[in-house]
């Protein structure tokens, strides 16, 4: 679903968030509590307590999309809580989160960052 606007960065906020925050009160989250641009090229997840909601905040040419999934059944391998309050992920962890998976998954392949063919 998202697989065509993830960016190369993307930011978890560790521990749970307050889900009736919006835009607003998410964006502020960004810049003042962990000090990153809200407007730079990544996207910032949060988790609700109960770990069955989640919302995607990013910031797209001219306006801000709020992505929101709520799971009917079972919870997402969410982090605790670390000393900066984020986590950077890659596009790839996200896919794992978003399909209920942990954001180490040790039977997958490893990413191979090849520059020429051998």
């Amino acid at each position: 679903m998202l697989s065509g606007t993830i960016p190369n960065r993307v930011y978890l906020a560790c521990g749970s968030t307050d889900m009736r925050k919006s835009i607003d009160g998410l964006a502020a989250m960004v810049t003042f509590s962990f000090k990153l641009d809200v407007f730079a090229e990544s996207m910032f997840v949060f988790c609700n307590r109960g770990r069955n909601k989640l919302k995607i905040l990013y910031w797209d040419n001219n306006g801000f999309w709020l992505y929101y999934r709520r799971l009917e059944r079972g919870r997402f391998q969410w982090p605790e809580p670390g000393e900066s309050g984020t986590m950077a992920i890659s596009r790839r962890q996200l896919g794992w989160l978003l399909e209920g998976l942990t954001l180490e998954q040790t039977q997958a392949h490893r990413e191979v960052l090849a520059r020429k063919v051998a």
